[in-house]
């Protein structure tokens, strides 16, 4: 059927298949990537012997975390025996030493109810929380609370350290911990006997996780891959080592550990509903850092590199984070994430311009050539071989290429799911504002104006570009895409519309140039003919 269908067909197909594959995938199969090297470095870890003890006896011993009764009863004796307040949160630490809530106070950070976000689930582990392997410890570790050497502090210019202490019958717990205005921490917990016992990372922020974006655990290890376990699909325990974070996240926040020792076991296991579960072999002394907050780049980065792999774009990573790292570029230019969008389409045009321009060029000239195409099929109907050959003579001696039209929009369409997954998930778009009523490139359009002119501009660019439909059906079909997309980017991220949207313009200046340049060499054409009757 492929072959019976025009160029300009071909093209529209390869598009909507594309984006059919994409969302359908996504949405029906999550990723699961790195699974393979997941298994590999937890096989690796499990099978890895020492002078202390073989890990796979370790990891038996913590075996089920059984954290849910215990969480239920911490939840109904805890209160919060330290407040910290800086301009954009409020951090909360309750009587079992665990952060209990993080309020963000910026607007941006508004829920659909207009109140502030919380970072840190109500329910479920919190950040900090220590489970002592030995049940009689364990008991009285949820029973005796902790005290502070302060109740409430300001976070202004300095960091503030704040000292907990639990003391039990027979065991002493100290944290210690230096807050900083940037939402990170450093954390120095110790244990006055040498007593097994873990520390957790804290259960997935849920201040929002929309569309497809992903939402889970994700631990970054030393051979740079980032070991991916969505809500969902964690599958029993494992054990990860070399590892330069973990993390517990959703669409735009994260609860981040970090700081750990080459040797540090971090186990993954399934909790509620699948869902991961991640916390630490701890020691005696224990020095770690940990941040609970926004994935913003800037932050990240400036608190430590490493921490920037805690934004996940999920399969299109390899794209997404160096076409973020030109964005973040031109947003630096333009002071403006609206125009900085604009900025980048028009770089990725140019780029492009050499094969999209070729393209055009190839589908006028297929166009131009269909009644001889006709013809031939005509003269050749009862010989396909002497028509293909034919066919392709005819190709060669015009210097048209049947495929030349869906090139660059197959080039094209993995810029913009690399550009959706950028878009969907930096936060830096959340709240920020471009012109008039588009006051957040994070979300839809709430008047659907630029689903409609994106919408327009696709009826407007499907006018100029030549087709040589031979079926009346099919270009009835054809003639509905306009609308078709319209109502599929509605939901979209505004930038992400904004981007298609000005990606058209550029095609339709394109295209009236490319369809100017061939009307004037027709017109020149039929000048000398003319003149050569005279």
């Amino acid at each position: 059927m492929l072959d019976k269908m025009s160029p300009n067909q071909r093209l529209i197909v390869a598009v909507l298949l594309s984006i059919i594959f994409f969302v359908g995938y996504t949405a029906i199969f999550p990723s699961k990537e790195q699974k393979v090297a997941d298994n590999a470095k937890t096989d690796k870890v499990t099978s890895k012997t020492d002078t202390k003890k073989d890990v796979t006896t370790r990891v038996e011993e913590a075996s089920g975390h059984a954290i849910s009764q215990q969480e239920k009863i911490a939840q109904s004796i805890s209160n919060n025996i330290v407040t910290i307040k800086n301009k954009n949160f409020i951090l909360k630490i309750d009587t079992l030493g665990r952060m209990s809530s993080k309020e963000l106070l910026e607007d941006k950070f508004r829920n659909t109810d207009n109140l502030h976000a919380q970072v840190i689930p109500s329910t479920g582990t919190k950040p900090l929380y220590i489970r002592f392997a030995e049940d009689a410890i364990n008991d009285e570790a949820t029973k005796v609370p902790y005290t502070a050497n302060v109740s409430e502090v300001s976070l202004k210019d300095k960091p503030v350290t704040v000292t907990l202490t639990q003391k039990l019958s027979a065991l002493t717990v100290t944290k210690v911990l230096t807050f900083y205005t940037d939402g990170h921490y450093d954390a120095k917990i110790s244990t006055s006997k040498d007593v097994r016992h873990y520390i957790y990372l804290g259960d997935r922020p849920k201040v929002s996780k929309k569309l497809m974006a992903v939402a889970g655990a994700l631990i970054y290890t030393d051979d740079d891959v980032a070991h991916i376990i969505e809500d969902g699909d964690a599958e029993g325990r494992q054990v990860f080592q070399g590892v330069k974070l973990a993390s517990s996240f959703d669409q735009y926040t994260a609860i981040i550990l970090y700081g750990f020792t080459k040797d540090t076991n971090i186990i993954v296991e399934r909790g509620k509903d699948d869902n991961p579960v991640v916390y630490f072999d701890a020691r005696k002394d224990e020095n770690i850092h940990g941040y609970i907050g926004p994935k913003e780049h800037k932050i990240l980065k400036a608190i430590d590199p490493v921490l920037t792999n805690a934004i996940e774009y999920g399969w299109f990573t390899f794209a997404a984070k160096p076409l973020f790292a030109v964005l973040s570029w031109l947003h630096g230019i333009f002071g403006n994430w609206g125009w900085a969008i604009i900025a980048l389409t028009a770089l990725i045009r140019a780029v492009l311009y050499p094969l999209t321009y070729k393209g055009m060029v190839s589908m006028q000239k297929m166009k131009e050539l269909a009644p001889k195409l006709k013809e031939l099929k005509e003269k050749y109907k009862k010989d396909p071989q002497r028509l293909n050959a034919a066919t392709m003579e005819m190709y060669k001696k015009h210097g048209a290429n049947p495929l030349g039209g869906c090139l660059p929009m197959i080039l094209q369409i993995p810029v913009f799911f690399a550009l959706y997954r950028t878009l969907l998930n930096a936060v830096e778009l959340q709240g920020a504002d471009w012109i008039l009523w588009i006051n957040d490139l994070s979300r839809m359009d709430p008047y659907y104006v630029l689903p409609i002119l994106m919408g327009a501009s696709m009826f407007i660019q499907q006018r100029m570009t030549p087709n040589n439909f031979t079926d009346p059906m099919q270009e009835k079909v054809f003639k509905y895409l306009p609308v078709i997309f319209t109502f599929f980017f509605v939901t979209f991220p505004s930038g992400l519309v904004l981007y298609w949207f000005t990606n058209n313009l550029f095609s339709i200046a394109q295209q009236f140039m490319v369809n100017q340049q061939f009307k004037n060499a027709k017109d020149a054409k039929v000048a000398i003919e003319k003149n050569s009757e005279k």
